[in-house]
């Protein structure tokens, strides 16, 4: 890794006035770090800059992530940056229409508004969704969650309760910990992952390490570029993963694969496991994924004798499933039985990186905690996130108004069409955004907010996503744009006319970052001086006592926490209730005959982001219902099609991608897209995951025809 050698100067002085450095602001153009918020990843960039305006965009060189190369999302950072649509001032809806009033008179007008809301209704009543989980934007997750506090709210939603949060909660419960997968890997066992398309660093990393011997299985419905090239290929059936899952232990177990003294000396309930599973043969499996049982009985095997192997889950594409916590339960426990924990290619358990928190306790508990106690609270822990599936039920009984940060939900979460009536009767509703997305078109009020360039904040999540104990700064590179204000500078104004300014004590936005780096070894000065960024601590892959936080100390295949909220406590397999082997199938089935998933990724977007940017739209004009060519022709529907993807729930319209590639009697629609092409109009709230609430996204039943 190469380190600062002072080639690019700070950010200029008023970017950060605590900061001695020259004002550049005004000479030719130069360089500087920072990462790219435009999805999780956090890639490192080098931006130009030349009067006070960033002119160019590339990919850090030596930054260990993606070392120079920049994806499509990140290459048009400035196109994003500079978009004619990016709001400029706070608008006010009046009589249907919005208007343009002063910063001022919009937080005036909020502040009386949250004030009569919380004496009439108690804080509860409001809400805050945040579409940034603390990866794009630690600060703006950080500091929403302080508003929510100080103001006496219990209620955050973000994507939390529909991605990643479970798969982290099922290995916390597992490991005490959670391990994650590393991307240099012997074996990359891809399970509905498609890096080409959401994991741009992971795809460069497989593309290295195939040249030097690593190999590849893939799972997925639909057979996905890699998959020609990997050592094994099966298509299952979506919604299903966990009867694979627990077929592959069965087979593991029995064939005596799995690594003895590792699983002597580190787990509890493996005697539990062992008689569990046996019901579970690859031959039960095979009539409900479609995976042939020899096909399943070799991945298994290859599996299982590979030394640093990993299992890399989709992104949520096992937790967005009836079975999802136990999937994920599944997968650990497989991952476990080969002993590739803390393994080099593995699951690891890397240095956590300490941070200060900026959040504040706060009242009661969030909405959904009573009915998903795993998702709020483990061993005496709790959580703050909200179950985004009770929404529409909860408004306007326990619910009436919502404040939005960098979030599009209206888009991105469980059942548009519900969630649309819900958010129409909400008494106020505040959007704090870039653009005038279809959430903020039904808000009250619209402020405009700061892009990634324009703000301080830290790019810290590489260790989350990647095993990668990196930490740099994301500096505040230019000045705002027109009106637009931090989060911080907002939620301060609004705290001061609420009555708890106190709470929002920082007078810079690189204040609250220098706060939260206090208790790291890398702090902010430290960081200045490496503006490149730096690894916080070395990975240590050796296991001790007190390496699983468990109550055990060891990691629990068998979960008494599972057992004590009421769940099975060793893995099981619950099938979609809209499938065509679940309960509702004969209710459903014959107007709905085809398996539908949802969320396909497309390399271009990032849910509902960057749609409105025309150099991507080049690549990705349109959303497109994939379906293979028998499935067409039974439906009449040639390649190219407009057609009308439907559920129980709604109708979408797409154009047909018919591909031999996509595995029959299957549909994938992508997520995120606006309108018509919304797939949310297609989901279910009341379709959930019955352990933590998640909504069943994969395994619908839909119908398709020419629009």
């Amino acid at each position: 890794m190469k380190q600062s050698d002072g080639q690019y100067p700070m950010p200029p002085a008023w970017a950060a006035t605590n900061i001695e450095e020259d004002d550049m602001s005004d000479k030719g153009p130069y360089k500087a770090y920072s990462g790219c918020a435009l999805c999780y990843h956090s890639c490192g960039v080098e931006v130009t800059i030349e009067d006070g305006k960033a002119i160019k965009v590339e990919g850090q060189k030596g930054h260990p992530l993606n070392d120079g190369k920049l994806c499509p999302k990140g290459q048009a950072m400035i196109e994003h940056l500079y978009h004619p649509d990016r709001l400029k001032y706070p608008l006010k809806k009046v009589n249907g229409e919005f208007v343009r009033v002063s910063w001022d008179q919009a937080l005036s007008e909020i502040a009386e508004k949250l004030d009569k809301l919380r004496n009439e209704y108690g804080p509860a009543a409001l809400a805050f969704f945040c579409g940034s989980i603390g990866v794009e934007n630690l600060e703006m997750i950080s500091l929403t969650h302080r508003f929510k506090a100080a103001f006496g709210s219990p209620n955050f939603f973000s994507v939390e309760s529909i991605c990643y949060r479970m798969r982290i909660r099922a290995r916390q419960i597992t490991f005490g910990k959670y391990p994650v997968e590393e991307m240099d890997s012997k074996l990359y066992l891809l399970w509905g992952h498609n890096p080409a398309a959401s994991d741009f660093p992971l795809s460069l990393a497989i593309e290295e390490n195939l040249k030097k011997g690593s190999k590849v299985i893939v799972i997925d419905p639909r057979r996905i570029p890699i998959a020609d090239r990997a050592e094994i290929y099966t298509p299952i059936r979506p919604g299903t993963d966990g009867a694979l899952a627990l077929a592959m232990i069965n087979v593991i177990i029995n064939e005596d694969l799995y690594d003895k003294k590792f699983v002597e000396e580190w787990t509890y309930g493996f005697d539990k496991l062992v008689p569990h599973v046996q019901k579970y043969t690859p031959e039960w499996a095979e009539k409900i994924t479609g995976v042939k049982a020899d096909v399943t009985r070799k991945i298994a095997r290859m599996f299982a004798t590979t030394r640093g192997a990993s299992i890399f889950h989709g992104t949520c594409t096992q937790d967005q499933c009836a079975n999802g916590s136990q999937n994920d339960r599944a997968l650990a426990i497989l991952q476990v039985l080969t002993g590739n924990i803390n393994v080099p290619g593995g699951w690891v358990i890397s240095p956590r990186l300490r941070l200060n928190d900026v959040s504040l306790p706060f009242p009661g508990k969030p909405l959904g905690a009573e009915e998903y106690p795993l998702f709020y609270e483990l061993w005496g822990r709790t959580s703050p996130y909200a179950v985004m599936n009770m929404v529409p039920e909860s408004v306007p009984s326990k619910i009436r108004a919502f404040m939005v940060a960098g979030g599009n939900p209206l888009v991105t979460m469980p059942d548009s069409n519900a969630l649309r009536e819900a958010f129409e009767k909400l008494d106020l509703v505040v959007v704090y955004e870039q653009f005038l997305t279809e959430t903020a078109q039904y808000a009250h009020y619209v402020l405009p907010a700061l892009n990634q360039l324009e703000f301080w904040g830290l790019a810290y999540n590489y260790n989350v996503c990647h095993c990668l104990p990196y930490l740099m700064l994301r500096p505040a590179l230019l000045p705002p744009y027109y009106e637009c204000r931090s989060i911080r500078d907002y939620y301060t104004d609004l705290a001061n006319r609420l009555g708890f300014g106190d709470k929002f004590a920082w007078e810079k936005d690189e204040d609250v970052v220098r706060y939260e780096l206090e208790p790291c070894a890398l702090n902010f000065d430290a960081l200045m001086a490496r503006p490149e960024g730096a690894i916080y601590q070395e990975k240590d892959y050796t296991l001790r006592q007190g390496s699983f936080a468990t109550p055990t100390g060891k990691i629990e295949i068998y979960s008494q926490a599972f057992a004590d909220a009421g769940h099975d406590p060793l893995p099981t397999y619950l099938e979609p209730s809209k499938s065509p082997q679940g309960r509702r199938w004969a209710e459903l089935g014959e107007k709905y005959p085809l398996v539908l998933a949802t969320g396909v990724r497309d390399f271009y977007f990032n849910g509902a982001m960057l749609h409105n940017i025309k150099s991507l739209q080049t690549w990705s004009p349109y959303p497109k219902a994939e379906l293979g060519p028998e499935t067409a022709k039974k439906y009449n529907v040639a390649n190219g099609d407009d057609v009308i993807v439907e559920t129980d729930r709604g109708f979408v319209k797409m154009k047909a991608s018919v591909d031999e590639r996509v595995m029959e009697g299957v549909v994938l629609v992508p997520h995120g897209w606006p309108e018509e092409g919304n797939c949310n109009r297609l989901t279910d709230c009341n379709a959930r995951e019955p352990i933590m609430g998640y909504p069943e996204w994969k395994g619908l039943l839909c119908s398709i025809r020419k629009a």
